[in-house]
C-alpha cells in the first residue's frame, strides 16, 4: 500500500466528515465527565461513582482480591491467575515472542499449537516472569514533606524506608508519579520466575484475520494462551488470590471491570501539543512506518527461509499495527467535536486557576513551535535499526573519523569493530531500499533544504543505490580502514556522515532541552488541573495496575449495528467468504466443528477504557469472575490516546465462553476443563 494512502484517504473523507459534523453546534459542545478516561488507580478507586453508576460498592476486600489476582506479564502485557493451581491467562499475541524458546526442532507451534497433556509436559519458558502487586502505598504526603531535595531523591528516601518494613521485604519495589507530582505511590511486587507453557493455540486462531482485521469489530479471534506459575520448590503455585473462570462469560448490558496495566496516554496534553502532533510528529511517524512496512513486506516475499520470512513478516505486522494506531489518532485530531472538548477543558482550567510565574501553556506553545522545525531531523537522521544499516554506518563513520583525527586508538578500534559488525550481514538490495526511503523522508520532512545539495537533483532511491555501489567502506572495508584521516573524504558516504550526524546531534540536544522544559511546564499544568479535579479524573496511564469500568454493549457503525458479541459461526463465515485464504485459513483440526462450538460466543465488546499494555487483561464481573480476556480496541477507540469517548470507544475481548468451547471441543484438554470447572 502506498505510503500516502491513509493521508490521501483521510483527505478524501475529510470534507464529508466535516459536513457531517456541521449538524453539531460546536458552541454547545462541552467537556465530558470522563474525557480523561476511566483508568482508575487502586489507591484511589471511585467507589462513590461505582455506587452511583452501577449500584455496586466494592469492599476493600474485593479491591485487594482483584488486585492480587491480576498480574503484569513480563514487561509488555497483562495477565491473571485463573485457578487455585497457578494457571495464568494472557493473550496469544503477548506470548508469541517467547514460546518459540520451548519449541523442539520437529515442532511448529504456529501451525499446530501446543497443549501439555500432563503437568510434566508443561514447559518452562526461559527468562519469562510475571509480577503480582501484593502491597501498595500512597506516599504523597511523605514525599512532599521532604523539602529541599529533588523529587527523585525524596522518592529514594521514602522507598528505602518502606523496603525496611517486614511486609515489603524481598519484594520488587517501584514508585509511580501521577498527575506530574500531584500524587505518588509505591508498589511492592512478588515476582514468579518459573512460568511454564500449558496451551497455545495455532497462529491461525490466535491471530485470526491478521493485519486486515486488526483494530476492527465484529471480530473473530481466539487470542489467548495458558501458562502456569510454579513455586521455588518446582511445584505448581497455589495462589491465595485468583479469578474464578466463568464459562458462561459476559452478558449484554452487564457491568464489567478490566484489571490491567495500560501503557501510556496523553490525556492531559495541551492543545498546542495536540496540534503539534497533528501537524508535525504524527504525519512524520506515519511516513516512516509506511515506508518501512512496504519495504519489509517486499523483503519477506523474496525470502525462502520460512523462519526468516516469518520474522520479517511479524516485524512488518508490528509496524502496521503502529501505523493503524497513529492513523486513528491523527483522525481524532481532525475530529472537531473531540478537539473542541479538549479546547474548552483547557480554557476551563486556565480560567479557574491562578498561575504564578511564567504561563506554562504559553511556554509550551512557544517550545513546540521550535520543536516542529527540528522533528524531521530527530526521526529521520536517527541511527535506529528500522532505518537500515547505512544510517547506522554513517553515525559510526563520523565517530571513526573523529577518533582517527584525534589518534584515539581505543575509540578507533571500537568504531571499526562496530562497522564491521554492521557489514557482516549487509544485504545491498534491502539496504538500498531502506536508505533510499530515509533520504526521501529527509527531503520531505526535514527543514532547511540541506539534503538538496547532497542529492544534487538525483532521485533519493537512485542516489542511495549509487552511494552503496560506489562506497569503498561497504564494498572493501579492509582497504578503507587502511586510509589515513585526510583521505576519508574520498569515501562517498563521508559527506553524508559529516552533514547528518552533527545536525542530528545538535538538533537532538536542542529537542531534548525543549522536551525537558515542556515536562516541567506540563508538571505545572497537571498540578493546577489536579487542584481542580483531584482524583475524580484518573491520571494518565503509566503501565501501572488500573481498574477500568464499563458496560458490555454494542454500538452503531458503518450504517448498521455491531452486536455486543460474535460467535464461531462468524469465524467460519470469514473463512469461507475469503476462500479459505490467509489470514482467514483454518488448521485441519478446526475443519469439522460441532454445532455446539459454532453457537458459542467468541468475541465481545464493552465500554471499558483501555490502551496498549492492557493486552492480556482479565475482564471480570462484580463477583470477580473472569468473563473475558482483553486483546484489542476497535478502530474508533484509537483517539483514546488523548480523549476517552464512551459513545463508540470499545474494548474488544475474547469471550470466556469462546475459550471454554475451544478447550472442550477442539483441544479436548480434559484436565483444564476440570481445573476451570467447564462442563
Amino acid at each position: 500500500m502506498h505510503k500516502y494512502y491513509y493521508m490521501w484517504l483521510w483527505l478524501v473523507l475529510l470534507p464529508g466528515f466535516i459536513q457531517a459534523q456541521e449538524s453539531v453546534d460546536l458552541d454547545k459542545v462541552e467537556p465530558g465527565r470522563f474525557d480523561q478516561g476511566k483508568m482508575w488507580t487502586f489507591e484511589n478507586p471511585p467507589v462513590e461513582y461505582f455506587q452511583e453508576a452501577y449500584n455496586f460498592t466494592p469492599t476493600d476486600e474485593w479491591m485487594e482480591d482483584v488486585r492480587k489476582s491480576a498480574l503484569r506479564f513480563a514487561t509488555w502485557c497483562s495477565a491473571s491467575f485463573i485457578s487455585e493451581e497457578g494457571l495464568i491467562m494472557t493473550n496469544h499475541h503477548c506470548s508469541r515472542s517467547v514460546v518459540g524458546s520451548v519449541m523442539n526442532e520437529d515442532e511448529n507451534f504456529d501451525e499446530n499449537g501446543f497443549y501439555a497433556e500432563t503437568r510434566a509436559d508443561e514447559r518452562r519458558v526461559p527468562d519469562l516472569f510475571v509480577d503480582q502487586l501484593v502491597v501498595l502505598a500512597d506516599i504523597t504526603d511523605e514525599v512532599k514533606a521532604l523539602t529541599g531535595i529533588s523529587e527523585d531523591s525524596a522518592l529514594a528516601v521514602v522507598e528505602a524506608k518502606y523496603a525496611a518494613k517486614e511486609e515489603w521485604s524481598g519484594l520488587k519495589i517501584e514508585n509511580r508519579t501521577f498527575y506530574s507530582g500531584g500524587k505518588y505511590s509505591l508498589y511492592g511486587f512478588k515476582t514468579y520466575e518459573d512460568v511454564r507453557l500449558v496451551l497455545y493455540p495455532e497462529l491461525a486462531l490466535g491471530f485470526y484475520g491478521g493485519d486486515p482485521d486488526n483494530f476492527t469489530y465484529p471480530r473473530y479471534n481466539l487470542d489467548f494462551t495458558f501458562f502456569r506459575a510454579y513455586d521455588e520448590s518446582g511445584e505448581p503455585l497455589t495462589p491465595s488470590n485468583y479469578f474464578t473462570f466463568n464459562p458462561a462469560g459476559a452478558e449484554e448490558d452487564e457491568v464489567v471491570f478490566v484489571i490491567g496495566n495500560p501503557g501510556s496516554t496523553g490525556r492531559y496534553l495541551t492543545m498546542s501539543q495536540l496540534e503539534y502532533q497533528r501537524d508535525t510528529s504524527v504525519p512524520a511517524i506515519l511516513s516512516y512506518l509506511q515506508d518501512k512496512m512496504e519495504i519489509l513486506m517486499v523483503e519477506a516475499d523474496r525470502r525462502t527461509d520460512i523462519y526468516k520470512k516469518d520474522s520479517i513478516t511479524n516485524q512488518a505486522f508490528s509496524l502496521s499495527n503502529s501505523n493503524k494506531a497513529y492513523t486513528g489518532r491523527l483522525e481524532g485530531y481532525y475530529d472537531p467535536v473531540l478537539m473542541t472538548k479538549k479546547a474548552k477543558k483547557e480554557e476551563q482550567v486556565r480560567t479557574n486557576v491562578k498561575v504564578e510565574g511564567d504561563d506554562p501553556w504559553t511556554e509550551i506553545e512557544a517550545n513546540v513551535a521550535e520543536m516542529s522545525k527540528i522533528y524531521g531531523d530527530l526521526i529521520f537522521l536517527s541511527p535506529g535499526q528500522l532505518g537500515g544499516k547505512v544510517m547506522q554506518i554513517l553515525h559510526k563513520l563520523y565517530s571513526y573519523r573523529l577518533a582517527l583525527e584525534q589518534e584515539e586508538e581505543e575509540a578507533i578500534e571500537a568504531q571499526k569493530t562496530d562497522i564491521e559488525t554492521l557489514l557482516s550481514d549487509f544485504d545491498p538490495q534491502l539496504e538500498r531500499a531502506l536508505f533510499g526511503s530515509q533520504l526521501a523522508e529527509i527531503k520531505e520532512h526535514s527543514k532547511g533544504g540541506f539534503i538538496d545539495g547532497l542529492l544534487a537533483g538525483a532521485d533519493p532511491y537512485d542516489k542511495a543505490k549509487e552511494l552503496i555501489d560506489e562506497s569503498m567502506l561497504i564494498n572493501d572495508a579492509e582497504k578503507f580502514f587502511k586510509q589515513k584521516a585526510g583521505k576519508l573524504d574520498k569515501e562517498p558516504l563521508m559527506a553524508y556522515a559529516n552533514e547528518f550526524v552533527p545536525r542530528y546531534q545538535r538538533n537532538g540536544a536542542k529537542y531534548g532541552q525543549l522536551s525537558a522544559q515542556n515536562q516541567e511546564f506540563q508538571k505545572k499544568i497537571s498540578n493546577l488541573t489536579f487542584q481542580l479535579s483531584g482524583v475524580t479524573s484518573p491520571p494518565d496511564a503509566t503501565f501501572s495496575l488500573r481498574l477500568a469500568d464499563g458496560i458490555v454493549k454494542g454500538y452503531e457503525y458503518n450504517g448498521t449495528e455491531a452486536p455486543y458479541k460474535t460467535t464461531y459461526f462468524g469465524l467460519y463465515d470469514r473463512h469461507f467468504s475469503n476462500n479459505k485464504e490467509f489470514p482467514w485459513n483454518l488448521p485441519e483440526k478446526w475443519k469439522n466443528p460441532p454445532l455446539e462450538l459454532l453457537k458459542a460466543p467468541l468475541n465481545f465488546v464493552s465500554t471499558a477504557d483501555i490502551i496498549g499494555g492492557n493486552s492480556g487483561s482479565p475482564i471480570i464481573n462484580q463477583n470477580a469472575e473472569v468473563v473475558g480476556l482483553v486483546f484489542d480496541g476497535n478502530i474508533e477507540s484509537l483517539p483514546g490516546y488523548f480523549i476517552y469517548d464512551p459513545a463508540i470507544n470499545r474494548t474488544v475481548s475474547v469471550h470466556a465462553g469462546g475459550i471454554a468451547a475451544a478447550v472442550k471441543y477442539i483441544y479436548k484438554a480434559e484436565r483444564l476443563l476440570k481445573e476451570l470447572n467447564i462442563e
